[in-house]
This record gives C-alpha cells, sequence and structure tokens, in this order.
C-alpha cells in the first residue's frame, strides 16, 4: 500500500467515524444514557452541532468518493480491481448518500414529504449504516480488501512457488 493509499484510507476511517458518531447523535441517545455529561462530549447532546458536524463529513464523504471515482476511471494502468467487498461497501455508501440526500431535501421549505416517506428513508438510512457498519467490522476481522492488485498477486505467487517468501 502506498503512501497516499494510506492517507486516503485514514481520510475515509475519520470521515466514517464522524458521520456515525453525529449520525447516532441526531437521536437523542448520548444525552438519555448521560454519555453528553462525561467532560468533552458535551457537544454530543447539542443538536444543531452534530446536525451541522454531519453535513460537514458527509459532503467530505462526498467529496472523496468523487474523487476515488475520478482517479479509478482516470488510471490507465487498471491494475487496480474492485474485490466483491468492494463492490458491496460500495452499493451500501451510495445508498447512504442517496437516501441522506433525500432527506437534505426532506428539510427544505416547501418540499412536502409525506410521513410515510419520512419514516421510511429514516428507517433506510439508518438500516444501510447499521449493514455497513457490521459488515466493515466484519472485513476488518476476516481481513478483506476492497481493491485487488492482480501484479502484486503474481509476484506474491512466483515468490511463494521459488521459496523466497512473500514481499
Amino acid at each position: 500500500m502506498t503512501l497516499s493509499e494510506k492517507i486516503i484510507r485514514y481520510i475515509y476511517m475519520i470521515i466514517f467515524i464522524f458521520l456515525t458518531l453525529t449520525g447516532f447523535a441526531q437521536m437523542p441517545i448520548f444525552k438519555r444514557y448521560h454519555i453528553a455529561d462525561i467532560p468533552g462530549l458535551g457537544w454530543l447532546a447539542q443538536f444543531y452541532v452534530t446536525h451541522a458536524m454531519h453535513y460537514i463529513f458527509a459532503a467530505l464523504l462526498i467529496g472523496l468518493c468523487c474523487y476515488l471515482s475520478v482517479d479509478h476511471m482516470l488510471d490507465g494502468r487498471k491494475e487496480r480491481k474492485l474485490t466483491k467487498t468492494g463492490y458491496a461497501k460500495a452499493v451500501m455508501i451510495a445508498g447512504l448518500i442517496l437516501t441522506g440526500a433525500l432527506m437534505v431535501v426532506k428539510n427544505f421549505s416547501g418540499t412536502p414529504y409525506p410521513p410515510l416517506m419520512v419514516s421510511l428513508l429514516d428507517l433506510c438510512h439508518l438500516a444501510l449504516c447499521l449493514v455497513l457498519l457490521f459488515y466493515s467490522l466484519l472485513t476488518v476481522i476476516t481481513r478483506k480488501h476492497w481493491v485487488r492488485y492482480p501484479i502484486r498477486e503474481i509476484i506474491n505467487r512466483w515468490n511463494m512457488e521459488s521459496g523466497k517468501g512473500v514481499n
């Protein structure tokens, strides 16, 4: 993994953590269960603070997704291939972005959504978040990666066959 890939990975993890934290802070669970009473975590009980932070990190996630998509399309070598894990996570993230965007539109004045649609959007957004969280935990435990590098696999296989070990 190159340095730029490591930096992008850490940026993604920070965005993912803060989106999850601020998303769950939209529900009053931090105040209800006195987590916000812990020194330094009082901001978790302030709806407008967590709401603004959630929007900021959502914009960062969308920007990161756009950057990675364009980078992948413009990469002439095509040595990076998405794995099944990568496709599954990409679909989940796309679903989160879509439901989140529809929820943002819901907050504009003059766009009446029926109450059932609002509930469905909230539940779909929350369900996608939970599925992505558990799937991400599973992929960390099983060491599944988003991207496969066929060239590295060939080199590693050659090294194993020649007795040189894995580099």
